[in-house]
């Protein structure tokens, strides 16, 4: 199964994965909330999921995937091959984790590696992750810096995560501490882009 939301990209996958003798793609789908109800409907050996998709992420699919397909072994292909996303989709069940710059070959062969039961990650960025450590944010000031993502007021914010804005104070505050940043516009770029968010 294919979770990818630029059409061409999922497209062009399906048609160079079909050519392999060994691997027959059962469903494709462009948004992460479409992952589950898909698993269980085609009940594919293998997911391939990218981590950016609608609805929601690669890596929340996963942890979904593991509790629901556990016989479904997922693989993720992404453009961003950052240690924090690494770290999270291994937590979250993967058992593959390859950067789209590879040639189909390999990820065939992935394909193939998962499924035997080995687990097959990108060796650059499995070096990156071991020297990065793992993310120093707790969940509730992760989900405090998402919630601020739309530019949304200490108020706000309270208000969707049920805190009181002292304590929504107190996690930006320490998540900006800990990020070595400013301001949470850029405490939640920096999270982002290590891939803790």
């Amino acid at each position: 199964m294919l979770a990818e939301d630029q059409g061409m990209m999922r497209g062009a996958l399906a048609l160079l994965l079909g050519m392999e003798d060994d691997i027959e793609v059962v469903a494709q789908v462009a948004a992460g909330d479409a992952i589950v109800d898909a698993a269980l409907l085609h009940r594919p050996d293998v997911a391939l999921l990218d981590i950016e998709l609608p609805g929601m992420s690669g890596l929340d699919a996963a942890a979904l995937l593991r509790e629901q397909a556990p016989d479904c072994r997922v693989l993720i292909l992404t453009t961003f091959g950052r240690p924090g996303y690494l770290r999270r989709a291994m937590e979250a069940g993967a058992t593959g984790f390859l950067v789209k710059d590879g040639p189909v070959a390999e990820l065939a062969e992935a394909i193939r590696r998962v499924l035997t039961g080995e687990t097959v990650v990108d060796p650059a960025l499995a070096a990156a992750a071991l020297s990065a450590g793992p993310s120093p944010l707790t969940a509730r000031e992760c989900d405090v810096l998402k919630a601020s993502v739309d530019g949304a007021t200490v108020a706000d914010i309270a208000g969707r995560l049920h805190l009181s804005e002292s304590t929504v104070r107190n996690y930006l505050s320490s998540a900006i501490g800990k990020t070595g940043t400013r301001n949470r516009a850029e405490a939640v770029r920096e999270a982002r882009q290590q891939g803790w968010l």
